[in-house]
């Protein structure tokens, strides 16, 4: 069956004069539907589609499987159906994304963010509390904003901070401007289109970036959720995905001189970034390179302390 068909989505257990299906089979149509396409979460989706698709709290659908749904959520929640079928992630059909626990609206423009990429903020909070700068009117640097979800929620929870977050696409930044104006941010987050660190003035305290980091080559056979709808200039780092981290490196000390540099890096990238780090010769370094991972104890960050 072509994607592009409508869905088979049966009407199980409604009888003649009943109002529609129920919040319980609309799920459970749904998640048989998905599971057939192969979707690897089809019982998680379903709740999130159906109440987006509502107007409701996904607790409702537990505290009130049998409430009826009305003929236009019904064909909301279709059309949401197929388009998670054709594997449109949920968070791209929403127009939102939860990151460190807050929704940040998306586009076709920015990077759709993973929980993996808390573990940035976590380490740069991790770093702010060691030196003690949680009052400090820090100055913050998000290199390849996208959204801007890196850059918000560390303004969000260093209140006293200050940021900019910079992109090569306008349209991503028009996106990251809508989510501080919706957080209250703009006076404290600028926004400016920038290729890695070209135009940019220090000095910052913090820098981080989630770079494109997929090989050329690899892109062809990453998931369709990624490949199909993350753009395409947030994944590819060139032929062997450093080719951004050689373009900022070079110029960090100028960037956050008595500061601190935060990396996203790939599976098996953390060696050649450290790499790049210890022989750049406009840096001097104090300590050791540090290495960061994530929930499922893979290398997701590293990290370094600058000084002049």
């Amino acid at each position: 069956m072509s994607v592009h068909e409508p869905l088979p989505m049966k009407r199980v257990g409604t009888q003649p004069g009943e109002h529609g299906k129920s919040l319980r089979e609309l799920v459970r149509d749904a998640s048989r539907v998905l599971a057939e396409a192969g979707v690897e979460t089809p019982e998680r989706d379903p709740r999130l589609l159906a109440a987006a698709a509502i107007g409701c709290a996904v607790s409702e659908l537990i505290a009130r499987p049998d409430r009826p749904v009305d003929d236009v959520a019904d064909r909301r929640m279709a059309e949401f159906v197929r388009r998670r079928r054709a594997r449109e992630p949920v968070s791209r059909i929403l127009g939102t994304r939860e990151f460190f626990g807050r929704p940040f609206k998306l586009s076709p423009a920015t990077l759709d963010p993973r929980p993996d990429s808390e573990t940035l903020i976590e380490a740069a909070l991790q770093f702010v509390d060691a030196k003690g700068w949680r009052k400090r009117p820090l100055r913050i640097l998000d290199v390849g904003t996208g959204s801007g979800c890196l850059l918000l929620t560390l303004l969000a929870e260093l209140p006293h901070a200050t940021g900019v977050g910079t992109d090569i696409s306008q349209l991503a930044l028009d996106i990251a401007d809508m989510n501080a104006r919706h957080y209250d941010m703009s006076g404290r987050a600028k926004f400016m289109l920038a290729n890695a660190l070209e135009g940019v003035e220090g000095p910052y305290d913090i820098l981080v970036c989630n770079p494109p980091y997929i090989a050329s080559g690899e892109i062809a056979g990453l998931e369709p959720e990624v490949r199909d709808y993350d753009p395409l200039a947030a994944l590819d780092g060139g032929p062997d995905g450093l080719q951004i981290y050689r373009q900022i490196i070079p110029a960090l000390a100028r960037a956050v001189p008595g500061g601190y540099a935060l990396f996203e890096v790939g599976a098996g990238q953390a060696g050649a970034v450290e790499g790049m780090l210890r022989s750049s010769v406009d840096l001097r370094w104090q300590g050791a390179l540090r290495r960061h991972v994530d929930l499922g104890g893979h290398t997701r960050c590293v990290s370094m302390e600058l000084q002049l």
